[in-house]
């Protein structure tokens, strides 16, 4: 029983040597170290009442209800807000690896109500700097000499997060830079977080059937592999410089150079850069004419990105958002990056283009075509749904329609149709919603949807016009070319399986077929931007006709 316990939170090459008896106890210390953080957790969420929210308490089955109501005792004084508020404040204290999880968690629409998400989305990944002494280490580790070959000057600290912090440096031929510093022993403090992280969500699974179809294992995996994925900064170079391409050929935004030859797995040197962040309470005082140029560079450099590219910055608040001294908009921290595939960007612009003709019955085909709906329902339903979505608000200003309502909306029909998790659209969903609020931010009355059209119109022509047909046919015929290439090994394959099955070497009498997986009931919905799609092209479409 220990063992099959054991094996809900291992890799496969753990579990393949579990047998082995040094591994066993190896794994043994592990969980018990792991349960030991997972108390910690516990005590930390129990002081904020977010181990089991009064809000939901009704939700949970009895024995947790009671254990819920047993832990109030000890949140007496510690009960400010709502339950998102209060588990962004215990994330915050349990550290570093709990804010960035729940950075990652607020991304996640479908698995909590609009209050909770809401109250995530507060979450600021601030926190204290560590001491310049082990700042200088890791520069030294990673350049193999002190940081004075490289740099005439290394300043305090002067952005921290939960991940790095950065530093203003000067170069010895005078150039401002920015280091960015990872911070000492993150890779093992994440590690070991995610691993306390990952048992609550195997409990939780184990614990709470209602919680099953948010599918939290599979949740916890997922954010695992986004969060380590930013403890290597030469990884982060690489999005940055990936950007800096695209912001060059669009001339919608900026990007900071690299220093690629001082660039390391914990250490990343890029431009400074001179200005205002967008967080920044002077962005308002700016005149009105600046604000509206600087919303318009927001959507726009987003859409360009995301229609023509299929790539985009994944974390577009206003923290990593600056505009230099020049009025151009820049983009700094590229740890997340989201990216869609031919087949997802058509969806979107099919989508999009059958909004603008009120045509729900293609669009819902669209869906099924591209397998987002199970076939076991009914097209003309979700066509009926989609309609439920998109009539209330055409022929409404934009300024009247909230993209973050339209996609809980969506969310909450869209969930009656099993869709399948796309994790890759949950990120463009949650970074339209972050596009928006900055630009709403800085001109409350700012059309989107005027500032959309160029970069909108440019995407349909392209995707439905006849350069889209002609690189289907050159796809097609390359796939064809493809299959011909192979045809003779699989022929020949078939040949000799036949001949061994003939002459009684191999008995293909007892094989199983495999059952086909039973789908769930209901699946979580992530839902991507055929919410912004739909408030888009609703929007877009009532200043057309």
């Amino acid at each position: 029983m220990m063992r099959r316990f054991l094996q809900n939170g291992l890799k496969p090459e753990e579990k393949i040597y579990l047998g082995n008896t040094l591994t066993y106890k190896r794994l043994m210390l592990k969980m018990i170290a792991t349960f030991f953080r997972l108390l910690r957790t516990a005590w930390v969420l129990i002081r904020h009442d977010s181990l089991v929210p009064v809000e939901y308490a009704p939700l949970v089955p009895l024995p947790l209800r009671i254990i819920g109501f047993i832990s109030r005792i000890f949140s007496i004084g510690n009960r400010k807000g709502n339950a998102g508020e209060r588990f962004a404040n215990a994330l915050e204290d349990l550290g570093p690896a709990y804010i960035k999880f729940g950075q990652i968690l607020s991304t996640r629409g479908d698995m909590f109500d609009a209050e909770f998400a809401e109250g995530l989305s507060r979450l600021k990944d601030k926190v204290p700097p560590f001491s310049m002494d082990k700042a200088e280490k890791t520069l030294a580790v990673e350049w193999g000499a002190p940081w004075s070959k490289h740099l005439k000057s290394l300043s305090q600290p002067v952005a921290a997060a939960s991940v790095a912090q950065v530093h203003k440096g000067e170069l010895h031929n005078g150039e401002i830079v920015a280091v960015k510093v990872l911070r000492p022993n993150i890779v093992q403090r994440m590690t070991k977080d995610m691993d306390a992280i990952a048992l609550v969500a195997s409990l939780a699974h184990t614990a709470i059937p209602k919680l099953r179809r948010l599918r939290p294992k599979a949740f916890v995996a997922e954010a695992r592999r986004a969060v380590m994925l930013e403890l290597d900064l030469r990884l982060e170079a690489a999005g940055q410089s990936e950007l800096a391409e695209i912001a060059e050929e669009t001339g919608l935004f900026r990007v900071p150079k690299i220093h690629w030859d001082l660039i390391g797995k914990n250490i990343l040197v890029s431009e400074w850069i001179d200005g205002i962040a967008l967080s920044s309470p002077d962005i308002l005082a700016q005149p009105e004419t600046i604000k509206q140029n600087l919303a318009r560079q927001v959507i726009q450099s987003f859409l360009a990105s995301t229609f023509e590219y299929g790539v985009f910055h994944a974390d577009m608040h206003e923290g990593n958002l600056i505009v230099d001294n020049d009025g151009k908009l820049v983009l700094i921290d590229f740890g997340i990056l989201g990216r869609l595939g031919d087949a997802e960007i058509r969806f979107e612009i099919d989508t999009l283009y059958g909004f603008l003709q009120r045509d729900y019955y293609k669009i819902a085909k669209v869906h099924f075509d591209i397998g987002y709906v199970p076939p076991h329902h009914k097209i003309e339903d979700f066509a009926s749904a989609l309609r439920a979505v998109g009539e209330p608000i055409f022929g409404k200003k934009a300024e009247d329609v909230s993209m973050a309502k339209v996609l809980m909306q969506l969310l909450e029909i869209t969930e009656l149709f099993d869709m399948e998790m796309q994790p890759q659209l949950i990120l463009l969903q949650k970074t339209m919603m972050q596009a928006e609020g900055v630009a709403r931010r800085l001109d409350p009355s700012f059309d989107m949807w005027e500032a959309s059209r160029p970069i909108v119109e440019k995407a349909v022509r392209r995707e439905l016009g006849p350069e889209r047909y002609i690189n289907d046919f050159l796809d097609g015929l390359d796939r064809t070319r493809k299959t011909l290439q192979t045809l003779p090994d699989a022929t020949d394959n078939i040949a000799k399986l036949a001949k061994a099955w003939a002459e009684g070497e191999i008995d293909l009498s007892g094989v199983q077929q495999p059952e086909k997986p039973k789908s769930s009931i209901l699946r979580p919905v992530a839902y991507l931007g055929a919410g912004a799609v739909i408030a888009l092209g609703s929007a877009w479409a009532a200043g057309a006709f």
